[in-house]
């Protein structure tokens, strides 16, 4: 099984002609997903070529994509300026779930759509993440398909980077992925840790979470808590950002210590206290999984 995403989604991609969205789609369609529709406003009836020679039709507005192509997935490849207008029309074209890769989009614009695309009964992953995969099925966003396999493990990770470094290394050592999911690092994201967790929860072929957290907010401490109220699988932790010092932003904008709730250290302890190990490199994610499904 998978979460989120699986040979059932069909996605349509915002912002297909641009730069970023032309070269994801390619990579996307290399993998297996299946891209059923672009949308860029002005350029509807025109074609998008695959890797292969396939042809992706273009259409003006996400309503068409929907009605014409059949999609029942998003992922937003559009500037900052514009992205959060793209996410509101893709929870209102009738859309199951949406990704939105963009990095920078202004807070208050996703205040507006966060409450939007909650009215309107879809999920939103991100903005500012490098999206979600499930190995052998499909991909929707950045992830490196050539990276992961299929598996028994669960990802999830606020930091795209090290989502990478980690699922590397998982597979190099023979253990594959149920789903990685990059939830991302703004301090508005429409999936969190806990959101994440209760899919993976109902996944029956996931044996172990991995969760990758880093140094701002208190999500991991409300992740940690849930785990150890409501999981009956192992989870793993890792901690980024543990030589950061206070006030200053590391990388994402939630990433950013603002009293002692914010720090590693605190989300390291939280971990550890709800029964949950606490790898100190990345490097340590694969003999704390190796234990963990072994045990």
């Amino acid at each position: 099984m998978a979460i989120f995403v699986d040979e059932n989604t069909r996605v349509a991609v915002q912002g297909i002609t641009g730069r970023d969205g032309s070269f994801h789609t390619r990579e996307m369609m290399e993998y297996g997903t299946r891209i059923v529709a672009g949308v860029t406003p002005g350029k509807g009836g025109q074609t998008f070529d695959g890797p292969s020679g396939e042809s992706v039709p273009i259409f003006n507005t996400m309503e068409e994509a929907v009605r014409e192509g059949g999609a029942n997935t998003s992922v937003v490849y559009v500037p900052p300026a514009f992205a959060a207008g793209a996410i509101l029309e893709a929870a209102d074209s009738g859309v199951d779930f949406i990704v939105a890769i963009t990095e920078g989009i202004p807070v208050l614009d996703m205040a507006r759509a966060h409450a939007f695309v909650r009215d309107r009964g879809a999920r939103l992953l991100g903005p500012n993440c490098p999206g979600v995969i499930s190995p052998g099925k499909a991909k929707v966003g950045i992830i490196p398909g050539q990276i992961v396999t299929p598996g028994p493990v669960g990802v999830i990770s606020r930091s795209g980077t090290l989502t990478y470094e980690a699922v590397a290394q998982l597979t190099a050592a023979g253990l594959g992925q149920t789903t990685c999911v990059g939830i991302g690092g703004d301090p508005l994201i429409g999936t969190n840790f806990v959101d994440a967790l209760e899919a993976f929860a109902s996944d029956g072929e996931t044996e172990v979470i991995v969760l990758i957290g880093e140094i701002g907010g208190t999500d991991e401490q409300e992740a940690a808590a849930w785990v150890s109220e409501n999981l009956d699988r192992p989870a793993v932790g890792f901690i980024a950002g543990q030589t950061a010092p206070p006030g200053r932003r590391m990388g994402h904008a939630g990433a950013i210590i603002s009293g002692s709730s914010g720090t590693a250290e605190e989300k390291m302890a939280a971990f550890e206290a709800n029964g949950i190990p606490v790898a100190k490199r990345p490097a340590d994610i694969v003999v704390l999984v190796q234990e963990a499904l072994s045990a």
